[in-house]
């Protein structure tokens, strides 16, 4: 401990909470910035303070909140550059402060992750320093910047639904948030400190849609179970349940009276309810699909409908009427929004594409192309020049409603010197102002499925089925962090025995050599035509052979980048591949349920093992080279003799399909990772399960063991590695990152862990601090 701590520890515990509390506020009372400066940037006070039982991660961001008054601006002491230090850090505790909240163990992984960049001022330097010496417990260092930097356009991350979530709605006064999700419940949110301040209970299936009264004292639900609930916001109280759909409710949309509700279902139909009896006043026929979406216009006299059957309608609520039908979509219209004038509406549909609709011709003024997966949602600015969208393809995207290109006759030659493009015979001039795709948002790690625009329209909210809800600065995010990886998601990794790199495989369909101590690519495989989901590497560490969704798997020359055989091998893609240890033969496992045995040199296929009920998703030879094991979606792990392709034994426990196996170095046991969340470890002779590792709150994809046998080190769905002792179970070091991770490994020094993300990023970690672990 520093001199802080040691201090600190010495003193009661009454001494210490009331000194954690008071120090920064007196501090900056008194006016002694300069000691509010270098208490705010030491490792020692933020540790003690976010770990005291009366305190932690909101109390600790509130002290960072201090120098915001205005009249610290005309303090002798201020200094903008340390402040800009503080503002960062503050930054990159609410960035992780959904995860300090629960663990906070992982507080020099978080900050090191967040603020690891050579442009951070000196002041996190110094800190970065601290973090690494005053930490003695275990933990995964990041050696590159993985993790989101302050500063950027994400700001906050609520974490609480068990499922995704599917619809969301801001209060008036823009401080909380009431989300909806497939967890069957709804959750009020406070979005300065990201509490959970209150939970819904009362559908018996998902929340499809949530909408606010004008008051904000309630708030009006629509579920999967057919009916619409009006809830009180402050108790949480069901105050009545809307019954008359015959089937599921997938939208809804309060009248600008607050008397009203407009609803949406899979029954085809829109129904307009009274809100305060509960009456059915009105079922609007007209969709020969399921209507998924509905809105508005400002003065509450017309709706607009999106549906199914690809189209979208006009309404007269007063009569009705079927006024208008919008076609151009070709598929399901998902999402719609009205302009605060009315005049216009835009929508968005499974087809990628978004479309701006004039509501008096009914004419598609403009189309949005620009999204790789179905729009699921979309919002208007408040003054209605901008709309956000979001989509399965795990982004959002901002766009400009005026026109994506200001025509500008310039002469031609011009044109092509200064890049512009051309079409018909004009040159147009991208406007900086108004670009089509004016920013794309990355951060969720599955689909985005709701979105709103904070009241003054600086700010957005989104929700998605990762199960949170994040909270992003539109004002924010000019040169955001990229990160090293992939296009796609990271499927293998296999270290090389000189300890300096490692090779990793992606749904991109390619292969990338990373350099493990700058992070950096250094060469990109390509070849594959579908996506790549196994590697293995000779022994001798210089070549390598990888499988794929094209159901071959190829060796490769790593030195040369060359693809020297391609084995055409299964009737389904390959999940698995290893290699014996002499490095000439190759074992390959697939969805067709089966294993090959093959002779690199000769490409000849030598053996086949069958016996898996289902796809076989891992493969590892035992330490004589004699056997190997194999892991199963049919639950099951099977030991084979390679010569005579005899299952010897199967090991039957887990409850979930089986997606990954490592063997102990001497040979004797064998640990294996499970949908069912868990790890087991195996006795190899008997088939005993000799221990089952709980921790994981999603499905374990990966698992690796360190070359002394004595670490686990598992990848998980629920976007965290973690650190285990094998002999005990006990559990050393988690770290999360911001998807889930899917595979990991360990290079020869046992010290340093690479894993991939279902995002595409590559991490490299080392441990630290280890002691008798």
């Amino acid at each position: 401990m520093g001199e802080f701590a040691d201090k600190l520890a010495a003193q009661n515990p009454a001494f210490q909470r009331a000194y954690l509390g008071s120090l920064a506020p007196n501090l900056v009372k008194s006016r002694k910035l300069e000691k509010y400066y270098a208490t705010l940037t030491d490792f020692n006070f933020i540790n003690a303070k976010i770990n005291h039982p009366e305190f932690g991660v909101q109390p600790l961001i509130k002290d960072y909140d201090l120098i915001d008054d205005a009249q610290t601006l005309n303090y002798p002491e201020y200094n903008s550059e340390k402040i800009k230090s503080l503002k960062l850090i503050k930054g990159a505790l609410r960035l992780s402060a959904h995860i300090l909240t629960t663990d906070k163990q992982q507080l020099a992984s978080q900050l090191h992750g967040r603020l690891l960049n050579q442009k951070m001022p000196e002041e996190i330097q110094v800190l970065l320093a601290q973090i690494k010496q005053g930490t003695t417990t275990p933990w995964l260092r990041p050696l590159t910047s993985n993790l989101t930097s302050p500063g950027g356009s994400l700001l906050l991350t609520l974490t609480g639904h068990g499922s995704g979530v599917k619809a969301l709605a801001l209060t008036e006064d823009g401080k909380r948030v009431i989300s909806g999700s497939s967890d069957n419940t709804l959750k009020l949110w406070n979005l300065e400190t990201g509490e959970d301040e209150r939970t819904f209970y009362g559908h018996s299936d998902l929340v499809t849609a949530v909408a606010l009264t004008r008051d904000g004292k309630r708030v009006i639900s629509g579920s999967f179970d057919n009916t619409l609930k009006l809830w009180n916001l402050e108790t949480g109280e069901d105050e009545r349940t809307f019954h008359g759909h015959s089937d599921r409710v997938t939208a809804v949309v309060l009248s600008p009276d607050g008397k009203h509700v407009i609803s949406a279902s899979d029954d085809n139909t829109l129904k307009l309810w009274n809100l305060q009896t509960g009456e059915d006043e009105r079922t609007f026929h007209g969709h020969s699909g399921s209507v998924t979406t509905v809105a508005l216009t400002p003065d509450g006299k017309h709706v607009i409908s999106g549906s199914f059957d690809c189209t979208l309608k006009l309404w007269n609520l007063k009569t009705g009427k079927d006024e208008r039908t919008f076609h151009g979509h070709t598929r399901s219209v998902n999402a719609v929004a009205i302009t605060p004038d009315g005049k216009q509406a835009i929508s968005g549909s499974f087809d990628n594409t978004l479309k701006l609709w004039n509501l008096q011709t009914g004419k598609n003024e403009r189309t949005f192309h620009g999204h790789s997966g179905e729009i699921t949602a979309v919002a208007l600015t408040p003054d209605g020049k901008q709309v956000i969208s979001a989509s399965f393809d795990c982004t959002l995207k901002l766009w400009n409603l005026e026109r994506d290109l200001r025509q500008n006759k310039i002469p031609l030659l011009q044109a092509l010197l200064l890049g512009f493009s051309w079409a018909i015979g004009t040159i147009f001039k991208r406007n900086s102002q108004t670009g089509e795709d004016e920013r794309t948002f990355h951060g969720h790690s599955d689909r985005v499925t709701a979105v709103a625009f904070t009241p003054d329209g600086k700010q957005m909210i989104s929700g998605s089925w990762d199960k949170t809800l994040k909270l992003w600065n539109l004002e924010t995010g000019e040169g955001e962090h990229t990160f090293h990886g992939h296009s796609g998601e990271v499927t293998a990794v296999a270290l090389i025995p000189d300890g300096k790199r490692v090779i990793s495989s992606s749904w991109d369909k390619t292969l990338k050599l990373w350099n493990l101590e700058t992070g950096e690519d250094e060469h990109t495989f390509y070849g594959h035509s579908g996506e790549v989901t196994a590697l293995a590497l000779t022994p001798d560490g210089k070549r390598v052979i990888s499988g794929s969704w094209d159901k071959t798997f190829k060796l490769w020359n790593l030195e040369t980048g060359k693809d020297e055989r391609t084995f055409h091998c299964h009737n389904g893609w390959v999940a698995a591949v290893g290699l014996t240890l002499d490095g000439k033969q190759a074992i390959s496992a697939s969805s067709d349920k089966i294993l090959k045995l093959w002779n690199l040199e000769t490409g000849k296929d030598e053996r086949i093992f069958q016996g898996h009920n289902d796809l076989v998703k891992a493969v590892a030879f035992t330490s004589d080279g004699k056997q190997v094991i194999s892991a199963s979606w049919d639950k099951t792990l099977k030991l084979w003799n390679l010569e005579t392709g005899k299952d010897e034994r199967t090991f039957h426990g887990h409850s979930g399909e089986v997606t990954a196996v490592a063997l102990t170095p001497d040979g004797k046991q064998v640990i294996s990772a499970s949908r069912d969340n868990t790890l087991k470890l195996w006795n190899l002779q008997t088939g005993k399960d000799e221990r089952t590792f709980h921790g994981h709150s999603g499905w374990v994809a990966a698992v690796a063991l360190t070359p002394d046998g004595k670490q686990i080190i598992s990848a998980s769905r629920d976007n965290t590695l973690k650190l285990w002792n094998l002999q005990t179970g006990k559990e050393i070091a988690t770290f999360t990152g911001e998807a889930p991770f899917r595979c990991c490994g360990v290079a020869a020094d046992g010290m340093t862990i690479v894993a991939g993300e279902k995002s595409g990023r590559m991490h490299f970690l080392r441990l630290e601090d280890m002691g008798g672990e």
